[in-house]
């Protein structure tokens, strides 16, 4: 159905509406446009102490508009972006004005404007989005998922006596985009989650905390709600008795869910935003080994799991309408490509690898997909069995990691490694180290590599790094 004046919101052609945006922009004086729609939908219900603490169920549609006025070439364009959740015919024309009023006071910029036209595209195939069955249990079913997690993992131990909650949660969402380069896609996506996060207390009264959590683009994919709940409440139950450890300098065993936030680092240490303004370590080191040779680093926009639903950060094409790909960033140690989106990779004099990100309002900026580690061939209890002495990461606090410098400064907790064995729980300390050091000192990448989210990471063991204790 055409977009038309008289369209109930609840009716929209969102492909039509988008299109029809991006050329009343061109009549009202852009010289070129780009529309963006998102809507979507989500339940959520956090049970404690088996009883109802909190449930949602809400919808939301919006559109973002980016205009730019001018030609390419040594002066410029000038740009501006607005949004907006009136999608009625005189929301989208306050929307238009506003963006184009924006434009002509901003300054002149030679690297805005779209991709060339013949860069936009869309991945081919079914890259397994969206499933309908995540909504598939009724309401009350979806209480009873949260209820049983949460009942799974006070069950576990008489040392359970409490409970954060457990959860579960349902969404669906849906996204187009249209320019006036002739790009027209949309995708749809869908995601089911349980988890649960129990509170245990030791003999001397201590109390600690640990969760787990399952989810997936299908329901059908789900771990069952008893699973999630004996996983959090062992990860609980083993945080028992910790203590700090003397200040000294030992191997660093990083567990999946920490060394994951690594691979976070080194992505935001590669973006181009990063990059072009020199607030990087990686700045100016494209092909030179920044890692031990074990390390190879991907970003794979495709991506299509063994259980046969897309990874948390596929899409058929960019926030810029660029086709998804795959692009190795390190491989074999060696520093092979910055991620970039249009803007950055012109101000590098490069070419975009497709990773722009766009939410409604403002410029695309630069995300990953699905970015991962590469695993290694050992099982995390060999990587353990190596370690006379150390650290096995199980938590990170703090936000103490400067991408200028590399410096790395964060608390920790976890478990003791002695003699290969894991023996206490260690908590109350900080991890030191600089990510340069750290990335040539990797001494042991795991077989584990299991997508969670959009970004994975093995079990990873970093050699040379200082624990601050007592």
């Amino acid at each position: 159905m055409p977009y038309s004046a008289s369209s109930s919101p609840a009716a929209l052609d969102l492909e039509s509406l988008a299109t029809d945006v991006v050329a009343q922009a061109m009549k009202a004086g852009a010289s070129d446009a780009e529309a963006v729609i998102r809507e979507g939908d989500e339940f959520s219900v956090n049970v404690r102490m088996g009883e109802v603490e909190t449930l949602k169920e809400s919808g939301s549609r919006g559109m973002g508009l980016r205009v730019f006025l001018g030609k390419a070439g040594a002066a410029g364009m000038r740009s501006a972006s607005t949004s907006t959740s009136d999608l009625t015919p005189d929301g989208i024309r306050q929307l238009v004005e506003s963006a184009l009023a924006l434009a002509r006071v901003t300054e002149e910029d030679p690297f805005t404007g779209l991709a060339e036209k013949e860069e936009f595209g869309t991945a081919e195939g079914d890259l397994h989005l969206y499933y309908d069955d995540v909504y598939s249990l009724p309401g009350p079913e979806r209480i009873e998922w949260a209820r049983r997690a949460e009942a799974a993992a006070l069950a576990a131990d008489k040392r359970i006596t409490n409970s954060d909650g457990g959860s579960f949660d349902a969404a669906t969402g849906r996204k187009v985009l249209a320019n006036s380069r002739g790009f027209l896609g949309s995708y749809r996506t869908s995601y089911a989650g349980v988890a649960a996060a129990p509170l245990a207390m030791g003999e001397n009264g201590q109390m600690q905390r640990d969760a787990w959590w399952s989810g997936a683009r299908s329901f059908a994919l789900l771990e069952s709600p008893e699973a999630v709940g004996a996983e959090a409440a062992r990860r609980t139950l083993r945080r028992l008795g910790a203590r700090r450890v003397p200040t000294q300098r030992v191997p660093i065993v990083f567990a999946p869910e920490t060394a994951r936030t690594l691979i976070g680092s080194i992505f935001e240490a590669a973006s181009g935003d990063a990059i072009w303004r020199g607030a990087s370590f990686l700045a100016g080191k494209l092909g030179a080994a920044i890692a031990d040779s074990s390390v190879t680093i991907v970003d794979d926009n495709l991506m299509v799991l063994p259980n046969g639903a897309s990874g948390f950060g596929t899409s058929p094409f960019d926030g810029e309408g660029l086709p998804s790909r795959r692009t190795v960033v390190v491989e074999k140690g060696v520093l092979r490509n910055y991620l970039l989106n249009t803007y950055t990779a012109r101000k590098l004099g490069m070419q975009s690898t497709h990773n722009a990100s766009r939410g409604l309002a403002g410029a695309p900026g630069v995300g990953a997909g699905n970015l991962y580690l590469e695993p290694g061939t050992q099982t995390p209890e060999e990587i353990l069995s190596g370690v006379q002495a150390g650290l096995y990461v199980t938590s990170l606090m703090g936000f103490g990691v400067n991408t200028v410098t590399g410096d790395y400064s964060r608390g920790a907790t976890g478990l003791w490694i002695e003699n290969g064995q894991l023996t206490h729980a260690v908590e109350e300390v900080t991890i030191a180290g600089n990510l340069g050091e750290m990335l040539r000192n990797v001494a042991a990448i795991g077989n584990d590599l299991v997508f969670r989210s959009a970004v994975a990471c093995p079990t990873l063991r970093i050699d040379g790094m200082t624990i601050a204790g007592e």
